[in-house]
């Protein structure tokens, strides 16, 4: 089920859609290829900065280690 906004997104799509006068897209169209090109670029390098950020954040460096081999489950600090 989708969440009350999303459904009210949805309901006034055909509205907008109606608004809209055909060719009114001034300076839509399409895109030199060198500019698609450095825009695609551009994504893939903050997606992949993102993933780095993540996995680094992720990693369990400065963590304490566990010397007694016993797993604690919802103790603080311990696990």
């Amino acid at each position: 089920m989708l969440p009350p906004g999303n459904v009210l997104l949805l309901l006034l799509l055909p509205v907008a859609a109606a608004q809209v006068t055909p060719g009114s897209y001034s300076g839509c169209g399409p895109l030199p290829l060198p500019l698609l090109a450095g825009l695609v670029a551009a994504d893939a390098v903050v997606s992949l900065l993102i993933v780095v950020v993540v996995f680094m954040c992720a990693s369990p460096r400065g963590r304490p280690t566990q010397e007694d081999g016993k797993v604690y489950i919802n103790m603080p600090g311990r696990g």
